[in-house]
C-alpha cells in the first residue's frame, strides 16, 4: 500500500509499466468534472472506474482484495477515510473470489485507518486488503485499475 500526494507520483512510476501513464492521466485531466463511469486508458489493461458513492461507517465497509489488477484511488470531492489490513490476516470471506468483478469481501476490520485528502492518492496491490468508502454523505471517487502483468 502506498499513500502519497499526486504531485510526487514520478516516484512511484518504475513500480509497474502502467503507472506512468495512469498518473499522467490523474495529473493532467480535470477530475472534477469527468463523467461517471468507466473511461479506458489502454483497453482493459488500464482503465478508469469515476464513481458517486454514499460514505458507510467502519462497520459496515467491506475489506476488500483483488487478484488481476492494482487499484490507485483517488478522492474527488471530498476526503475519504479508507482501512487496510494485510491480505494474509484475512480470515473472513463473505463471498468465493469472483473473477468477473475480480474481487473477494471480508468481513475483517482495518488494522490501520488512512485519511486520504483530496490530491491525494493511495494504490493497493493484491498484497492489500482495503476498506474504501468511509464516510459522511456522498462524494465523488475515482479508481484507476491496473492489470497486472
Amino acid at each position: 500500500m502506498i499513500h502519497d500526494l499526486l504531485e510526487n507520483s514520478a516516484r512511484y512510476e518504475s513500480l509497474n509499466p502502467r503507472f506512468k501513464q495512469a498518473f499522467d492521466f490523474l495529473k493532467t485531466s480535470d477530475l472534477v468534472n469527468l463523467p461517471l463511469g468507466i473511461m479506458e486508458l489502454d483497453g482493459k489493461n488500464l482503465f478508469v472506474n469515476v464513481q458517486e458513492i454514499e460514505g458507510k461507517t467502519c462497520d459496515v465497509a467491506l475489506m476488500e482484495t483483488h487478484e488481476k489488477y492494482i487499484d490507485i484511488q483517488v478522492p474527488i470531492s471530498a476526503k475519504e477515510l479508507m482501512g487496510w489490513l494485510p491480505r494474509k490476516n484475512l480470515k473472513q470471506a463473505t463471498n468465493e473470489y469472483n473473477p468477473e468483478k475480480d474481487m473477494t469481501f471480508y468481513t475483517d476490520k482495518a488494522a490501520y485507518m488512512i485519511n486520504v485528502n483530496l490530491s491525494e492518492f493511495v494504490i493497493f496491490f493484491p498484497e492489500d486488503g482495503h476498506q474504501p468508502g468511509i464516510g459522511d454523505g456522498k462524494w465523488k471517487k475515482l479508481i484507476v485499475k491496473v492489470k497486472i502483468d
